[in-house]
Parts: structure tokens; C-alpha cells; sequence
């Protein structure tokens, strides 16, 4: 239950983040086109990029040397702290939904929601190289709850903002919730940096 809470509130922190992926899906939800499409799209591509970093790592693990996983978790800490600087020096960022409303075919949806999705390189670093990396290290079916807790929360976080992104739009664009969500992440992402960095010293 620990890694299932562990991928859980790991891939929760990682998804919060704002970018363009999660703007997208904002969007849709407030325009109310094809809302079911655009976060289904999002989930199972979450999923399936979660379980192939994880499983990547798991197999590769196999023929790594120290030196080598030395390297992984330099590389690993270098992401992280890249990820709090970023999150930092967006630390004052407001949001504008402001966009035109116009009707989209289900077809052209499904294109844009993949191309949010597998032409963001954030997409990879998050779910296939950090989730992946993070938890090469756990048992095979540690690694399986980690990723199903991971998946879990993109599920409930893409359909949460699609659905509800209406009613949330209005305290989205409020600067003192977004300070809130951002010191969570920074707070949480600091803890895991600090982790790894125990892991190698």
C-alpha cells in the first residue's frame, strides 16, 4: 500500500504541474467538447508511458553497473532540481483561459489531445524517464503498485479539471491557490531530490 501512495502522490506531483498538456485539457472542459475524449486520451497515454519507464528501467537495471547507476541518479538529481527551479521561477504565474469557443470535430480533438500529449517532451521526462528511473530500484511488484498509484492519479486529476474545470476555473486563475499547489510541489519534489541524493552518498 506504501508504493501504491508512494506513485500516487509522486505522479500527482509531477501532473500538477502547468503545462501545456493540462491547459489543453482546461480548455476543452470549459468549452465543453468532447471533454470523456480528451481525458481517456490522457489517462491511458499516462498509463501506458508510466509502465514502460517503469518496466524499461526494470529490465536494464539488470545489466547496470554502479558506475552506471551513479550516473542514472546524478542525472535523476539534475532533473529534480531543474524541475524545482522551474516551478520556483513560475512560483508568481497566473493563468488566462481566455480562448475561442468554436465547434471541433471528435477527430480533430483526438489529433490535438495527441499531440499535447506525445509531442511534450515533459511527457517522457516525467512519466518514462523520472517515474521509471525513481523506481528502478523497487521489487517487481512494488514497481507495479508504484505505477498503478502513478496512474491512478492522473486518472482522477485529468478527469477532476475536465469536468469540473467550470466551476475550478474561476479559483484557477485566484494567484493564492496557484502559490498554494506550487509550494506543495516544490515542498514534495525537494523531499524526493533529497532521497535520491541519500541513495548515492
Amino acid at each position: 500500500m506504501e508504493y501504491l501512495l508512494l506513485g500516487f502522490f509522486t505522479g500527482l506531483s509531477l501532473i500538477l504541474a502547468i503545462g501545456a498538456q493540462n491547459i489543453f485539457v482546461i480548455e476543452q472542459g470549459l468549452k465543453k467538447q468532447h471533454v470523456f475524449l480528451v481525458c481517456i486520451v490522457c489517462t491511458i497515454s499516462d498509463l501506458i508511458l508510466i509502465f514502460l519507464g517503469i518496466f524499461l528501467f526494470h529490465y536494464f537495471t539488470q545489466y547496470f553497473n554502479s558506475t552506471i547507476e551513479l550516473i542514472f541518479n546524478i542525472l535523476l538529481i539534475v532533473f529534480l532540481l531543474h524541475f524545482i527551479y522551474s516551478k520556483i521561477k513560475t512560483y508568481n504565474s497566473s493563468i488566462n483561459f481566455n480562448s475561442e469557443t468554436k465547434d471541433i470535430t471528435k477527430f480533430n480533438i483526438l489529433l490535438k489531445t495527441l499531440g499535447f500529449t506525445y509531442l511534450n517532451p515533459h511527457v517522457y521526462s516525467d512519466t518514462v524517464f523520472f517515474l521509471g528511473n525513481f523506481s528502478k530500484n523497487f521489487l517487481l511488484n512494488q514497481k507495479v503498485l508504484f505505477g498503478i498509484g502513478a496512474s491512478i492519479a492522473s486518472f482522477l486529476f485529468f478527469f477532476l479539471i475536465g469536468y469540473l474545470s467550470k466551476f475550478l476555473s474561476k479559483y484557477a486563475q485566484n494567484q493564492k491557490i496557484w502559490k498554494v499547489i506550487n509550494i506543495f510541489i516544490i515542498t514534495f519534489m525537494s523531499f524526493l531530490t533529497f532521497y535520491i541524493f541519500l541513495e548515492i552518498i
